[in-house]
């Protein structure tokens, strides 16, 4: 009952948490637009995403653009530095992107930084496209968009999808198509200098400071900018985004199905534990949900099934560990083919694959094969240890009348529904309440008795 309690209190804290944090950063929002937009300064919305683009960026680029909005600013700028991303979150930015009346711009930066794959798509559906010094963009092929083997005919209409695709983005904003193509065709990247100068992007800058400087004046949808020395307002992630980006990442997903295996198989071989069955209950929902935000690969799953299928079975089969062998493979395959469907910048390490499969293969192979047997073990202690063993009969047992039988240093009272004689062994039944009941060990010693 105390796990119990604590379990449920923990989880009621952290919900009660993400509720709150999320209510006050719309509260301080709102407290700082009606200050923004009293003072009469001109203001800018900054969002800054890193990594990999995923469900997580679309809701938070999306949230951005309604507050830049709402607060009345010049512009929004996507500080952007990414390897690429999921192609269904990227589709989805470059919809906002395009179809926004109010003014976004897209910063590759800080210098170093990167819009590749699927950066480049959401750079050139910006109405203004900045990069930092020494920043690339481009490589922007299915293949890395994509993930998996696919075979020619896929191959070649993804390719052909996704050039015409961005082609439409760059003849929407006015960019070079040519090398947009080239980008998805060839998997072309270039440098900031290179891409100023083929017009794949609008303008060169330092620092944000220096672009607002540099697209102060600027006309887009209709409405002329005044953004040199406006007021930067940073959009931070809310902890909601910050968790649930962190949980979408594949080696996460992967411990999560770790846990949720490790925690009910642990509560089936040992009742009562709470704590494994929680966890692992609370690993898979949230691995549910990851499933349904990416695209996994359901023939994944199917092997990790069969894996814990085989491991089971080498608790009850004596197949000297050929079953934990082709379990251990099966988990294998199916974690690695879990998620192929995504990019490959999302693929997941085999520094994470070989630990995850040694330790579920060595996880079964001790501790679930003899939590599993201890299931259909005889019980060990207690009274029901002692049935189906042997009992001295004390004093005559007839059919109906109590008699009496020693065994394990104590005299018991005992019924059969055969006659036992003084000294006769006995076997142990069953007991009912402080009594027990017994039956002749063998037939021979039945008749004897009768004889008797």
């Amino acid at each position: 009952m105390n796990k119990t309690f604590l379990i449920s209190a923990l989880l009621f804290v952290v919900g009660t948490a993400f509720v709150l944090q999320d209510s006050e950063t719309a509260v301080s929002d709102t407290i700082t637009v009606n200050e923004r937009q009293n003072s009469g300064i001109s203001t800018v919305s900054i969002v800054n995403v890193n990594g990999t683009i995923g469900p997580t960026t679309t809701q938070y680029i999306t949230r951005g653009l309604k507050k830049s909005q709402e607060a009345g600013d010049e512009l929004l700028i996507i500080q952007l530095d990414t390897p690429g991303g999921l192609l269904d979150s990227t589709q989805d930015i470059v919809q906002a992107l395009l179809g926004s009346t109010h003014p976004i711009a897209v910063y590759v930066a800080p210098q170093g930084a990167n819009a590749g794959s699927a950066g480049t798509f959401i750079t050139l559906a910006a109405h203004i496209a900045a990069m930092a010094p020494a920043t690339n963009i481009g490589a922007a092929s299915p293949v890395s968009m994509g993930g998996g083997e696919m075979d020619t005919v896929a191959q070649q209409k993804i390719f052909n999808y996704s050039e015409s695709y961005i082609e439409s983005i760059a003849e929407q904003r006015g960019r070079n198509a040519e090398w947009a193509k080239s980008a998805v065709r060839d998997g072309a990247s270039i440098t900031a200098s290179e891409a100023l100068e083929i017009n794949v992007i609008d303008y060169i800058a330092e620092d944000i400071d220096d672009l607002l400087t540099i697209i102060d004046g600027l006309e887009v949808e209709g409405k002329i900018l005044n953004t040199e020395g406006a007021e930067k307002n940073e959009i931070p992630q809310t902890l909601g985004e910050i968790f649930f980006s962190f949980l979408l990442r594949p080696e996460v997903m992967l411990i999560l199905t770790l846990v949720a295996i490790y925690g009910i198989i642990g509560e089936v071989t040992n009742p009562g534990g709470i704590i494994p069955g929680v966890a692992g209950v609370i690993a898979l929902i949230l691995l549910l949900y990851g499933v349904a935000a990416m695209p996994i690969n359901l023939a994944g799953f199917l092997l990790i099934g069969l894996a814990i299928i085989l491991f089971v079975a080498e608790a009850f089969t004596p197949a000297f560990g050929l079953l934990i062998t082709g379990g251990a493979v099966a988990f294998f395959l199916g974690a690695l083919m879990l998620f192929q469907d995504l990019p490959d910048e999302m693929q997941v390490s085999m520094y994470w694959l070989i630990p995850a499969t040694i330790l579920t293969a060595a996880f079964f192979a001790w501790i679930v094969t003899y939590g599993v047997k201890s299931l259909f073990n005889p019980p060990r202690s207690g009274l029901e240890s002692t049935i189906g063993k042997t009992a001295q009969v004390t004093d005559p047992i007839l059919p109906g009348q109590e008699g009496r039988v020693f065994f394990d240093g104590e005299y018991w009272k005992a019924e059969s529904d055969q006659s036992l004689n003084e000294g006769d062994t006995c076997e142990i039944v069953k007991f009912e309440g402080l009594k027990v009941i017994v039956k002749p060990l063998n037939q021979s010693q039945t008749k004897e008795s009768s004889n008797g």
